[in-house]
């Protein structure tokens, strides 16, 4: 059992620490400020080839797979969430298609993404519809007009990056609405250019500012059967592609955890009170040594679950693994982030200093793509089922 990267990942590594500390630290706060969209964050990825780690050579990418994207998000994700989402919808998105898409569909739509010149959205969620996926209301209907096409109306929401996409993996119901069968949901690559497509209201967020969330409108938009994803009943390839995305919002967290405890020990080591530093009293250093084994252990599971994913292993049996990486890193990201508000004191929920960002940053983890309480369900299932088991 070797834990060291191997070579090309590690430099990877360390070739993303420095472009995150050069561009990304300087704009974390602004890019919070305002709200912008970070264009020049998104050409320096481009230009770094980062848009492509998940996407295989093939294809225009750099094939690191999961693994690879993980070490750059978490990178990223010391400094600022929002760059980090900018660097997972690259594969958030494009999952479905790497997973059941034809050579066609990965053809057309996936080299873009590598080079930067498409961006995608990922359309699963609605407002009766987020951890309930089978509630989903937007329909696809036989087109009267085109044999084996498909009409699409509803409303998706809470969508990243919906406003900058260039086209959406979207999931409809492909029979009655009601219908909570499994083979009763499809997925479709949407095109933001066709008739019907629209970007409704944009969300003002807590956190995570400067990649737009809100909601796509879809009014009878006709799609075509080629751009239909896999077989007709498409929750599996929705699970699926969730699964594989587990470690890559783990590594949000960790990179959050990281950034948090790092910038709060470098400030308790120069803050004076009582007449030594905050940091040579053992209840604060207790606290670090805490965060800092918690953080270890969330780096242990989301590697471990990374490598799973980039080996095919997103099924059903190990759900508990990946989930357990979710759960266990973004709850940690909740936990690092206060602990460093805390350390600061005062100062700490001041905007003079980053804490208050991650604090309000990291919540936003334990929501999307599964909720914690979702990430336990799975895995107690897997123990029950027997997925997850000693003997």
């Amino acid at each position: 059992m070797d834990f060291d990267l191997a070579p090309e990942l590690e430099e990877l590594r360390q070739s993303v620490r420095r472009l995150a500390r050069d561009k990304v630290k300087p704009r974390a706060r602004e890019i919070d400020k305002t709200g912008e969209y970070p264009t020049d964050i998104f050409e320096a990825f481009r230009d770094a080839g980062l848009l492509g780690l998940c996407i295989p050579e093939a294809l225009g990418g750099s094939g690191a797979g999961i693994l690879g994207l993980a070490l750059a998000i978490e990178e990223v994700a010391k400094y600022s969430n929002t760059a980090a989402l900018m660097l997972l919808l690259t594969r958030l998105p494009t999952g479905p298609v790497l997973i059941a898409g034809t050579e066609d569909q990965k053809t057309k739509y996936l080299p873009g993404i590598a080079d930067g010149s498409y961006r995608a959205g990922f359309g699963l969620s609605e407002p009766q519809a987020g951890s309930d996926v089978m509630g989903m209301r937007t329909r696809a209907v036989p087109d009267p007009d085109h044999k084996d096409g498909w009409v699409l109306t509803g409303t998706k929401c809470w969508m990243s990056g919906v406003a900058q996409a260039d086209w959406y993996t979207v999931f409809a119901k492909t029979s009655e609405p009601t219908s909570r069968a499994h083979d009763s949901i499809t997925a479709f690559i949407v095109e933001r250019g066709w008739e019907g497509v629209s970007v409704g209201r944009l969300d003002h967020k807590m956190g995570v500012r400067g990649v737009d969330t809100g909601e796509l409108l879809l009014d009878g938009v006709k799609v075509p059967p080629e751009n239909v994803i896999g077989e007709v009943g498409g929750f599996r390839l929705a699970m699926l592609g969730l699964n594989a995305m587990r470690p890559i919002v783990a590594a949000r967290g960790i990179g959050l955890a990281e950034g948090a405890l790092m910038y709060a020990t470098e400030y308790v080591k120069q803050r004076q009170a009582f007449g030594k530093t905050i940091a040579d009293f053992q209840g604060i250093q207790w606290e670090i040594a805490k965060c800092a084994v918690d953080i270890e252990a969330a780096r242990l599971l989301t590697y471990r679950s990374a490598v799973m994913a980039d080996q095919g292993k997103f099924t059903k049996e190990y759900v508990p693994y990946l989930s357990m990486a979710k759960y266990h890193a973004t709850e940690l990201a909740v936990r690092a982030s206060g602990l460093a508000v805390q350390l600061l004191g005062a100062a700490g929920y001041m905007e003079d200093h980053p804490t208050e960002q991650w604090y309000r940053d990291a919540k936003q983890l334990t929501i999307v793509e599964g909720t914690s309480q979702v990430q336990l369900g799975l895995i107690s299932r897997g123990v029950l089922d027997g997925d997850l088991w000693w003997d």
